[in-house]
């Protein structure tokens, strides 16, 4: 499916760029979290039909958490650059608190106004004396004037730096290293990946062209709406080159290779015998066997960094 670009760029091309970004993401709404997240309700369920990258980030984050309770922390602070409706900072609160950290401080930031506000109003049904969550309207690719180490766990998930020009990309990396004084959390979509909109399911996608010279995405909506926006496909190596000179020791996964090319797809496949949740444990096996595979990681859906400073 292709259209044909639709927009002239103005002179100021980053600010064109956040503006769109921004616009598109304020459109999608509380749509976006249910696509994106699942029920809000529902924090820790990670059964949806394209959970599985959601429950390898949370398998690694958690155990992070875990750690620095065993370790005897007793506070915490994280910060999730490009937060969206902030349901991985409410993840992450939610067992810090669990495992009896006495204060813990979560700050999110996202382009998108709307995404803000949803955030903090799912934020405000957290009542604790322990927990300060805080949000703000900030574009990544602007200083964040934080202090270096500010935070122990950085969190950078999904399209926030495919949304980015690749002339930020070192700037962006060098500043979420610089203030996290732990662990960083950095998923991107991988260039062998298949196709999303980001914003919403392809089902509410008429037509839609990624343009890969111009890392440029235009999408024509089933509703009537058009949108237009930065998306850049990153391969692994160009992934860790961009983060190797900042961080001390990075980890590398392609997160769902299997899962959702094997994915049932209601308006096509007839109801199936066979047991599928053996069949889900066998794409579990399949995943890790290949997930760090040269020949597998640039074609997962998502690849995913964790790197230590």
């Amino acid at each position: 499916m292709k259209v044909a670009p639709r927009i002239q760029l103005p002179v100021s091309y980053n600010a064109f760029v956040s503006e769109q970004t921004a616009r598109a993401y304020d459109a999608a709404g509380r749509g976006y979290l249910a696509y994106a997240d699942g029920d809000a309700a529902e924090l820790f369920d990670f059964t949806g039909k394209y959970s599985f990258a959601d429950r390898e980030i949370w398998q690694r984050l958690e155990a992070m958490l875990v750690r620095l309770a065993t370790e005897g922390r007793t506070s915490i602070s994280v910060l999730d650059a490009g937060c969206g409706p902030g349901t991985w900072l409410r993840r992450v609160v939610l067992r810090a608190q669990e495992l009896g950290f006495a204060k813990i401080d979560a700050f999110g930031f996202d382009i998108s106004p709307v995404m803000i506000a949803l955030a903090q109003a799912d934020a405000a049904r957290i009542e604790s004396t322990r927990i300060h969550m805080n949000f703000a309207v900030r574009d990544i690719t602007e200083d964040t004037f934080f202090e270096s180490n500010k935070f122990d766990i950085t969190l950078c998930l999904y399209g926030v730096l495919n949304h980015l020009p690749v002339k930020m990309h070192g700037r962006v990396a060098a500043e979420l290293s610089r203030v996290t004084s732990d662990t960083l959390f950095v998923t991107v979509r991988a260039a062998g990946s298949q196709p999303t909109i980001y914003v919403d399911s392809l089902d509410h996608a008429r037509a839609f062209h990624q343009d890969n010279d111009a890392d440029w995405m235009e999408v024509d909506l089933v509703d009537g709406r058009h949108i237009g926006f930065t998306s850049h496909l990153f391969t692994s190596e160009d992934f860790r080159e961009l983060f190797k000179p900042h961080l001390s020791g990075t980890a590398m996964i392609g997160l769902d290779v299997f899962h959702s090319r094997f994915a049932v797809n209601a308006h096509w496949n007839p109801a199936m015998a066979e047991d599928r949740e053996a069949f889900e444990t066998d794409l579990d096996e399949l995943e890790y066997r290949y997930a760090s595979d040269p020949h597998f990681i640039d074609r997962a859906a998502h690849i995913l960094l964790v790197g230590e400073r």
